[in-house]
């Protein structure tokens, strides 16, 4: 099951294979209770939902204590794969859905990430500051920008600057038009060899 996560990441240690073997029971046994990821979609957990979300550390490895927040991240995307991948950073996931931050609370508690924090809160009342906001497909940019340029600290540590990474699909030219030059769209399918990642995109736009 996790052939597709080695696949792209053949560094993993033996306790970030198991933390990503665990997901798959772990989300289709909540799945049954609390509707967090499409039933017709929940046979393809590894290369929808852990590897899209991995996409991010394509383009960037957070640095040791880099804070980061995921922004809407219903049962725990793209925040819990990018814990498992970086152990060394510090998550916060979010999410206005309180049952849905149960799950990715208890997903997180059960694979034993020390680094993950989760909480029922809407973006809008967030008021700490991280390096990097991270979402998928939660709302358009513009929106989402509004919302988060508050949390992103002015200090970076990291290789990019401090700013948001957003995964989405489709047609794009709207959404990006007000950022003009700024933003940097990256094509999945330059890391991804698999069709699903065709037409999905990472974008970034520094604070």
């Amino acid at each position: 099951m996790t052939d597709i996560i080695t696949k792209y990441f053949p560094h993993l240690t033996e306790r970030q294979i198991r933390q990503f073997h665990a997901l798959d029971h772990l989300y289709r046994d909540w799945n049954e209770k609390i509707n967090v990821i499409s039933r017709k979609d929940i046979d393809n957990l590894y290369e929808h939902h852990v590897l899209h979300s991995l996409a991010i550390a394509k383009l960037i490895g957070f640095k040791d204590d880099t804070n980061v927040l995921d922004f809407g991240t219903g049962g725990g995307f793209p925040g819990i794969p990018l814990a498992i991948l970086f152990p060394n950073a510090n998550f916060k996931l979010i999410d206005g859905t309180g049952k849905k931050i149960r799950v990715a609370t208890e997903v997180a508690n059960a694979i034993g990430l020390e680094n993950v924090r989760a909480q029922h809160l809407r973006g809008e009342e967030e008021k700490e500051k991280f390096d990097f906001v991270v979402s998928r497909a939660v709302m358009p940019l513009p929106d989402l920008m509004k919302i988060v340029r508050k949390n992103i600290a002015s200090n970076c540590r990291n290789a990019l600057p401090n700013g948001v990474l957003a995964l989405k699909g489709g047609n794009l030219s709207q959404e990006l038009a007000p950022f003009g030059k700024v933003a940097m769209t990256e094509l999945l399918s330059q890391w991804f060899e698999e069709e699903w990642f065709a037409t999905k995109q990472l974008i970034y736009v520094p604070a």
